[in-house]
């Protein structure tokens, strides 16, 4: 959700260093945004403002003055509406300590009633604000004493940093949130929600885990577990990534440069470890029970892998989405395996199901895009996407690579896995014959026609029932058009009652042997005035306007996702919607 990013060193220039880091998290948030750096004299000086961080040129006078310790956040709302009193960070009344924090603290409002009674006073209507006021009632004994206090006392998922007036330290904690410390060579420390906040200066990093807090002060990180107190060793890792991955380069946003780039990235997913894709497809075949657990579009992949399992390997997988997972732990034992799948690899509601099924020695196989994440880092097995840096809110080359991973594994577990790698190398090199500038101009064109619709149905059968799903997402997600997916079948038993004169419907229509079927379904929505944009290998004469895609077997699913990823990036770029940052919604989903 919310964006964390602070910086300590011999640079200055700490509040500019935090402004630029923020703007590189946006997409964790961007109702609003502040900043607080400690000036050579002692003083704190804070700037917040509602809006996004991006739009931001110039901060103002006093951040401007010479700092070598500043925090800031972008918000992403959760208690308190969107006000500059409810941007981070919060203070005491003094302003003498000062956090931000991402997640949610469940217990605040016991919490605030007591500090109250104490004669504390609050400024804003947010959670974060009492942990100020927590660290100021412990403060007899010190900074770091009274900040592990603090988080001791404070219910819920999150994560949390905070700093003391003329004490030039950080001190962070998490539990359930992200926060990555990050090193540089001339001894200035980061710590951040993600790590493209400090690229551009440094690829050494050390993670925190959950329940442990770091403290950052003179060149050093010094990690301790927040139950116990215990000193914790950290290891310096270096990470494998490129700035420039995580810029737009020439494209107007995140989303299309991300579309586009299915290319690689979906050639990198169909390449992955032979050896781990095999290790994986035997912890399948042995377990008593699997369950497929995702939310959003991770949980419509998860939808599709049900039906490669059946179609592909004729075994049946669960799926169940991270925030219903609760009612499935009753059918869980020491024999189970649970395949997480995430982006980010920080889902909170998938997260829990996770620790929900380590409780019952459960196995667990993650297919995530970030290989040091905590998903990753909780799993006994982890098969990395490779897909890169994913900025935009809409997932996309993320979510074609979790297909490609699934499809490899219901093909290993076939004993068929050559045979499924070919078909998906096939379809690749027809996806790079597909992703031209024409193409894109011919879905535009498409977009300009339906970008007044009020209301868009997709409809498919069988593995193109859950891209219907997802098609969906994404036309939510960045155009704001009502839109609902349905299985083809499913149509007349109450959907069909939403059509009217003109109403958009996309006919995912692939060559499998549910062809006709679909097509008799799009039959009856024209009956009813639909005008019907089909997404198909051939131009079918029901179809008022046509999509085409490349016959691609098993692999289908990924090919007719991706032109409607395309209009949905269209239509909001037409309805003057910003695809990367679409309203109320942010990348990573830490709280429940």
């Amino acid at each position: 959700m919310c964006g964390i990013f602070a910086y300590l060193g011999p640079s200055e220039k700490a509040a500019e260093i935090v402004l630029k880091g923020l703007k590189k998290l946006e997409y964790r948030g961007y109702d609003s945004w502040g900043i607080a750096a400690e000036q050579e004299n002692g003083e704190i000086v804070i700037e917040k403002h509602v809006g996004k961080i991006s739009e931001v040129v110039t901060l103002g006078k006093e951040l401007t003055e010479p700092a070598h310790l500043a925090m800031g956040h972008s918000r992403w709302a959760t208690h308190g509406g969107v006000t500059e009193y409810n941007a981070h960070p919060h203070t005491t009344e003094n302003q003498d300590i000062v956090v931000v924090h991402n997640g949610i603290f469940e217990n605040y409002l016991e919490l605030k009633g007591d500090l109250i009674k104490k004669g504390h006073q609050f400024r804003s209507e947010t959670d974060t604000e009492i942990f100020a006021h927590l660290i100021e009632e412990e403060m007899e004994e010190g900074f770091e004493v009274a900040f592990r206090r603090a988080c001791k006392k404070v219910h819920g998922r999150f994560g949390v940093l905070a700093m003391h007036k003329g004490e030039k330290t950080l001190i962070a904690a998490r539990r359930g949130s992200p926060l990555i410390v990050g090193k540089a060579k001339d001894g200035a420390l980061f710590i951040a929600s993600d790590v493209p906040a400090f690229l551009e200066y440094t690829k050494d990093i050390m993670y925190l885990d959950d329940n442990q807090m770091v403290i950052l002060a003179d060149k050093t990180a010094r990690f301790y577990d927040m139950e116990t107190d215990q000193s914790l060793e950290k290891r310096l890792i270096t990470i494998d990534w490129k700035e420039e991955e995580a810029q737009k380069g020439s494209y107007a946003h995140f989303m299309l440069k991300e579309i586009m780039e299915q290319k690689e990235s979906l050639a990198r997913a169909i390449n992955s470890d032979t050896e781990l894709i095999l290790k994986a497809a035997e912890m399948i075949k042995k377990a008593y029970g699997t369950t497929l657990v995702g939310c959003g579009t991770a949980g419509k992949v998860a939808m599709v892998g049900e039906y490669l399992f059946a179609n592909v390997a004729k075994k049946h997988v669960n799926v169940k989405f991270g925030s219903e997972f609760k009612s499935a732990r009753h059918f869980l034992t020491d024999r189970s395996l649970m395949i997480a799948i995430s982006q980010s690899g920080e889902t909170a509601d998938t997260l829990e199901a996770i620790e929900i099924a380590k409780t019952k020695g459960t196995k667990i196989l993650s297919i995530v895009n970030v290989e040091t994440s905590t998903m990753a880092r909780l799993s006994d097995l982890v098969i990395p996407l490779k897909a890169g840096p994913e900025k935009a809110v809409a997932s996309t080359k993320a979510t074609t690579s979790q297909i490609a991973i699934l499809t490899l594994l219901a093909y290993a577990v076939a004993d068929r896995l050559k045979e499924g790698k070919q078909m998906l190398i096939e379809a690749e090199g027809k996806l790079n014959d597909m992703l031209n500038p024409r193409y894109e101009e011919h879905i535009e064109s498409v977009a300009d026609q339906i970008k007044g619709a009020k209301d868009i149905m997709i409809i498919g059968r069988d593995m193109n029932y859950p891209i219907a799903l997802e098609s969906a997402i994404k036309l939510q997600e960045v155009s704001y058009i009502h839109a609902e997916g349905f299985a083809g079948g499913e149509l007349k038993h109450g959907p069909i009652a939403l059509i009217s004169e003109g109403t958009p419907c996309i006919i995912i229509a692939p060559n499998d042997e549910y062809k006709q079927e679909i097509l008799s379904n799009a039959m009856e929505l024209k009956a009813r005035g639909a005008l019907l944009i089909g997404v198909s290998p051939d131009n079918a004469e029901i179809f008022d306007i046509w999509i085409k895609v490349p016959s691609a077997g098993n692999a289908s699913p990924i090919m007719d996702l991706i032109p409607i990823q395309i209009l949905a990036y269209k239509l909001a770029v037409l309805r003057q919607n910003n695809p990367d940052m679409p309203r109320n919604l942010a990348k990573s989903v830490t709280v429940k």
